[in-house]
């Protein structure tokens, strides 16, 4: 069974992602910002990191450049999962180095869908 960090500071959307993807059979853990998704990903490395962008401490886009930089996590893949859904935005997600970019609000087959297709390979 794949394992899927949620990093977002909104209890609200984070619960709503957690739900989707238990739903779909997936194990789901969680993490407030950049900094605690950092810790848990050093302790216990995720399938696949569903990532909000604007969090405290340290944002989504650094957490995703800091992962994709290292060897370790560097093939795990990131679903940028933000309300910035300007065409800029995406663009900047995906340069930091995400796999696939989502604007909330989001269909829940299109975050479904995008994470089970990530973690196929």
């Amino acid at each position: 069974m794949s394992t899927v960090l949620i990093v977002e500071d909104s209890i609200a959307q984070r619960e709503m992602i957690t739900d989707l993807l238990k739903a779909s059979g997936l194990t789901v853990t969680h993490a407030g910002d950049g900094v605690e998704a950092l810790e848990a990903i050093q302790s216990t490395p995720p399938d696949l990191v569903v990532l909000d962008i604007v969090m405290p401490r340290m944002n989504g886009y650094e957490l995703c450049r800091r992962l994709k930089s290292d060897p370790k996590t560097q093939n795990v893949p990131v679903v940028m999962c933000s309300s910035k859904g300007e065409e800029f935005d995406r663009y900047w997600g995906m340069k930091q180095g995400a796999d696939a970019y989502i604007a909330k609000p989001f269909q829940p087959t299109e975050l479904v869908g995008t994470v089970k297709q990530l973690l196929r390979g």
